[in-house]
């Protein structure tokens, strides 16, 4: 029994039952529960209702707002510009949109409207499931330096700065499981202002190594370099990247022992700019050591700086036990650049690098990218296939971490004399 006949008998049994005596209401339920299968209790809820009472219509289903052919357009944006969140999806969309339409014929005037309408929410709800393997962890392998910080000030307020040119500095490790002999490490400097990040490799963490890659990032810069706040590691703090801070007037200051939030912003850009492109791997040869540096200093810098959009926390609220952040609209580094200058004149740099995004298609950026990633990983495993052995294998290591070039014996040989 179902639609308008369980409707009709639903009426019947009703007139039935208000009018029934005690005795008369337990048969009238088993004979309902019989014929419709209903549990008693939602059988007697059912013959309770009002007889002429209309009946409940189901509730109505929104249908999908978005088509399926918007999504697989934002897909093909999202996944090219390396799985941004949704406020920096939503804003580097319409960068990217004029790229995509050589690239995809099915892009009419109206599905582009159509994507350009999706709002942050709802790219979060439909991209949940694949953002979910996109997650790890983070580490590091630096020492804390102990000279010269009385020469060195804290810094332990927030930021506050509304010119370019204030940076937060520190190391990444590719040294994979084993941290013995030498290996690579990222210098990443991030401008507080704009967003604006550039990555360097070095090999080891020597002194002079981070000032001669300090020195190219700032030649790279399309602002003048005005401060650096660092950790409290032996490679920042000491009297080369002291000395060169005094020459060139650029104020040095550094964070708390052991306190990361000191130096969130270059934390956080340590996870976007490194560890999630190359990942934990090992990396400690020439080759890739100057691979990186290509991918550092052309594409990959291309990229984060003219493409990807990022937000900056503008302010912070405390309601009851919980903390509310409020951000800005999210711009690209070289946007924030651009509005900084308040109708001033726009530097050559500047311009030079506006030309360049006008006529550079971020897909084509996206795939040489790729490939060179592809490159460095065949490099990173070739060097893995000639490994030494490793510290912990040998029977005299090295107390420098590298092999040694003795020849290694279980017991001492027999002598004949």
């Amino acid at each position: 029994m179902a639609g308008e006949r369980l409707h009709q008998a639903l009426k019947a049994y009703r007139r039935r039952y208000q009018k029934a005596s005690r005795n008369e209401k337990t048969t009238i339920l088993d004979e309902l529960c019989s014929v419709t299968g209903y549990h008693r209790k939602y059988a007697i809820s059912l013959v309770n209702r009002p007889v002429d009472r209309p009946e409940k219509e189901g509730k109505r289903q929104r249908g999908p707002t978005y088509s399926a052919a918007a999504f697989r357009v934002i897909e093909r944006i999202w996944e090219a510009a390396g799985y941004p969140w949704s406020q920096r999806l939503k804003a580097l969309v319409p960068l990217w949109l004029p790229w995509a339409r050589n690239r995809m014929p099915e892009l009419t005037e109206e599905l582009e409207q159509e994507v350009l309408r999706v709002s942050p929410r709802q790219l979060d709800r439909r991209l949940q499931k694949k953002k979910q393997a996109l997650k790890r962890r983070m580490y590091g392998r630096t020492k804390p330096g102990t000279l010269l910080k009385h020469h060195i000030p804290l810094k332990t307020d927030s930021w506050d700065v509304t010119e370019p040119g204030f940076t937060e500095i520190d190391l990444v490790s590719h040294s994979g499981e084993c941290a013995s002999g030498e290996f690579l490490y990222s210098l990443n400097v991030t401008d507080i202002h704009t967003g604006w990040v550039e990555t360097r490799a070095v090999m080891g963490k020597g002194e002079a190594g981070v000032v001669d890659a300090l020195k190219d990032i700032r030649r790279g810069l399309p602002f003048a370099l005005r401060g650096i706040d660092s950790d409290n590691g032996s490679e920042f703090i000491n009297y080369h990247l002291y000395r060169y801070c005094q020459t060139h007037r650029i104020q040095f200051t550094r964070g708390r022992p052991y306190k990361k939030d000191d130096n969130a912003h270059i934390e956080q850009k340590n996870w976007t700019h490194v560890r999630r492109i190359f990942g934990w791997d090992r990396y400690d040869t020439r080759e890739v050591l100057e691979a990186m540096n290509d991918l550092y200093t052309n594409e990959l810098g291309l990229m984060m700086n003219l493409y990807q959009a990022s937000v900056k926390l503008r302010e912070k609220e405390r309601v009851g036990s919980r903390l509310r952040r409020r951000y800005d609209a999210a711009q690209t580094p070289l946007d924030r650049l651009v509005a900084g200058r308040d109708g001033k004149a726009l530097s050559p740099s500047l311009k030079r690098l506006l030309l360049r995004r006008q006529n550079l298609d971020p897909f084509a950026l996206a795939q040489t990218i790729e490939a060179k990633l592809a490159r460095l990983e065949r490099l990173r495993k070739r060097a893995d296939n000639r490994q030494e052995i490793t510290v912990l294998q040998q029977q005299h290591p090295s107390p420098r971490g590298g092999v040694t070039e003795e020849p290694h014996h279980a017991y001492p040989k027999a002598s004949h004399g």
